[in-house]
């Protein structure tokens, strides 16, 4: 049973646990009591009652920003979702435009902005330095059960009782992918490494998808209780899932794999889950108000010791209790020894020395699982002195058929020196078959394997197709592989051949060379080998994937030792492997210090000044859909401001259907159109009525000074 490190009663429902920037973790209650504690002894080093009472909080009724500077809650009748500054404790934007309740909301990892997602599946991002809307989502046709995250904040992933995710690309502000695969309302989402999300749904079914192309990767097997929260370990290398009865299911992310379907058992529902990275830690929150720490290596510590005793039934049974112990050094040190133990015991018992392999497995014969390989390996050398004797004498077709009954035999020696005896001959008889008059000396040559089943239709192929193997032959010599795997796939007899282990050893080498020429930056080099490689069916996938990234990577590096800002930006938006480059890094850096200044500029309504900031990325065509958000958001700035000046009537329609031609009828507008209507009663304006553009239609050239003009 696994036991925490650390518990701590908060008395309330645990609703959030994060790890901040600064290595502390922020700990809220069900009623916003908001604890800054450390990760050590979960003392409490700051905190505040922010007095707001969540009576639900199956979804993510509250958020808080990486840097502990802000967070976001829902207010207590779900009506509202409010921004406040976590240091002033006031209050900085709020979003009541939902047409019923708040379902959700989140705060993107950069801390750029805030969203508020609703029971209407309407999704809304407010700018979190000046508390204005700065776009919307694309909107499902059903309540919004969660909202997530990629860890470089590229990528928005919202998951709807609608039973689908919507993908949305945060960079290039545009919608990708809807993922349609579950037949029940999806009730969580986690962005995975490796261009990967997960999803849950209501009936306890999970599915990994591929992000870039939308296609489901896997399905997870043993959720059998209703999930409420997920958190992933370190890399992403194992899946936390916690539910409502107490549990937590640990899972591999790279077998998927169910690790434990009870990894831990608490007495009640998990309602936060997180992972502090640095120490391996896996902080649980509960509706029974208590907040617990565990180490999920729990048990590593005795492993050494059990190791230096050679007690390795005790290391096995440790993995038992946490299997997670299983992916430790000290575990994989017992698994060499193990694999080393099992060949060096099957030498013994080739060699007729049972009682000396036994001594050898006597460190192992205690754990089941062991056991019973060793039997089965004791059982299966029982024949081996048999088949010894019928090799000796040249009973070949008899020594065959004792291995068919026991393949493990093909590892021995024995077994080897008849399949090279074998190889031989076939050579031999390959050389007669091609001579006018040499069949029947090839047929004598063969003729004691022709009673062994896998050989005999080898010994046919040759006697018949001679004329294969004289193709077969010359095509290696011109190197034409195409031709020569086209006969292969045609004639599998071929692959007995030596020419075609030749091949097989070439291509080997071929793989090796790429990779350390690619290793040394030397593309030029890799791909001159990799051109060669794709005729080999083995590498044809990978190396068509390498081909294409080592292509997308030369145009990019190229693109930045011009100073190509437009290439470079639109390969970055194509290609997540490019973000993670440390060229990507940096152009994706430098875009958001921009976009913050500009953010700025647009709060304030300051078209000149937001083109002057923006001008280097005017003509860049992937940042086209974010630059027609920022403007659209400083052009609604003016109408706001228009109408506070109290304009004049026309003026204000005027600006209106400017915004609506250049922008479409966006939430913005429709809502601004609401207010405009109660200052302005007597207009006789209509947007259904409107000419309407679009933001994916909206280019620079439409760049004007006052959206009143």
């Amino acid at each position: 049973m696994m036991k925490p490190l650390i518990t701590k009663k908060i008395k309330q429902p645990v609703i959030l646990v994060k790890v901040l920037d600064d290595g502390n973790i922020v700990v809220v209650d069900s009623k916003s009591t908001i604890r800054y504690m450390d990760i050590e002894q979960l003392g409490v080093i700051n905190g505040f009652k922010a007095n707001i009472h969540h009576l639900h909080y199956k979804t993510n009724v509250l958020a808080y920003s990486a840097d502990g500077e802000y967070f976001v809650s829902m207010t207590p009748d779900c009506k509202e979702s409010k921004l406040y500054n976590a240091v002033s404790k006031k209050a900085v934007a709020k979003v009541s435009r939902h047409q019923g309740e708040v379902s959700c909301v989140g705060i993107e990892p950069s801390g750029r902005y805030m969203f508020s997602c609703g029971d209407d599946g309407k999704t809304f991002a407010v700018d979190i330095k000046s508390g204005k809307l700065a776009f919307t989502l694309p909107a499902h046709i059903d309540t919004i059960n969660d909202i997530a995250f990629s860890k470089n904040a590229n990528w928005i992933a919202t998951a709807s009782y609608d039973r689908q995710i919507s993908l949305f690309n945060l960079g290039t502000m545009t919608p990708k992918n809807r993922l349609k695969g579950h037949s029940s309302p999806i009730i969580k989402v986690r962005f995975l490494t490796q261009n990967r999300v997960l999803s849950l749904d209501k009936d306890a079914n999970g599915i990994i998808w591929n992000v870039t192309t939308g296609k489901i990767l896997h399905r997870l097997q043993g959720i059998h209780d209703d999930v409420t929260q997920v958190t992933t370990s370190k890399n992403d290398k194992f899946l936390f899932i916690g539910t409502s009865l107490g549990y937590i299911l640990a899972y591999d992310l790279k077998t998927y794999e169910i690790l434990s379907p009870k990894y831990i058992k608490l007495s009640t529902s998990i309602t936060s889950l997180t992972f502090y990275e640095e120490k391996d830690y896996l902080l649980i929150g509960t509706e029974d108000g208590n907040l617990l720490i565990y180490n999920i290596y729990q048990g590593e510590e005795k492993l050494q010791e059990l190791l230096k005793n050679k007690k390795y039934d005790e290391i096995q049974n440790s993995t038992e209790l946490n299997p997670l112990l299983a992916y430790t050094k000290i575990y994989d040190i017992v698994s060499n020894l193990w694999e080393k133990t099992l060949e060096k015991a099957k030498i013994l018992l080739q060699n007729g020395e049972k009682r000396t392999a036994m001594a050898l497995f006597q460190n192992f014969k205690n754990i089941p699982s062991k056991n019973k390989i060793i039997q089965k390996v004791i059982l299966e050398y029982a024949d081996f002195e048999q088949f010894t004797l019928l090799a000796k004498q040249g009973k070949i077709a008899l020594a065959y058929g004792i291995v068919a009954k026991h393949p493990l035999y093909k590892e021995s020696k024995v077994y080897k020196q008849l399949e090279l005896r074998w190889q031989k001959a076939f050579v031999a008889a390959q050389k007669y078959s091609l001579e006018p008059k040499g069949v029947d000396k090839a047929k004598e040559i063969l003729a004691p394997y022709r009673g062994i089943s896998e050989k005999t239709k080898l010994i046919q192929d040759l006697l018949t197709e001679s004329v294969v193997y004289k193709r077969f032959r010359a095509s290696i010599g011109k190197k034409d592989f195409k031709i020569a795997f086209e006969l292969i796939k045609q004639h599998p007899f071929l692959m007995e051949f030596p020419e075609y282990t030749s091949i097989m050893n070439y291509a080997d080498s071929l793989y090796i060379k790429s990779q350390n020429f690619m290793s040394s930056g030397d593309t030029h080099s890799a791909v001159k080998i990799l051109r060669v490689l794709i005729n080999f069916d083995d590498f044809r996938e990978e190396v068509k994937a390498l081909m294409a990234e080592i292509e997308l990577k030369q145009k990019f590096f190229n693109s930045i030792e011009v100073n190509d800002l437009e290439q470079s930006y639109n390969l970055l938006a194509s290609s997540e492997e490019l973000q993670e480059t440390k060229d990507g890094e940096r152009l994706q850096n430098e875009w958001n210090d921009i976009l913050n200044k500009a953010n700025f500029f647009a709060g304030e309504g300051n078209v000149k000044e937001l083109e002057k900031t923006l001008r280097p990325y005017l003509n860049i065509s992937s940042k086209y859909m974010s630059l027609a958000n920022v403007f659209g958001w400083c052009y609604m700035v003016q109408l706001e401001k228009a109408v506070k000046r109290k304009e004049e009537r026309v003026v204000v329609e005027n600006g209106i259907k400017n915004y609506i031609l250049c922008f479409g009828a966006q939430e913005q507008i429709e809502s601004f159109f609401n207010i405009f209507k109660r200052y302005y009663p007597e207009t006789k304006l209509s947007l259904e009525l409107l000419t309407k553009g679009s933001l994916g239609m909206w280019r620079p050239t439409m760049i004007v000074k006052s959206i009143l003009d």
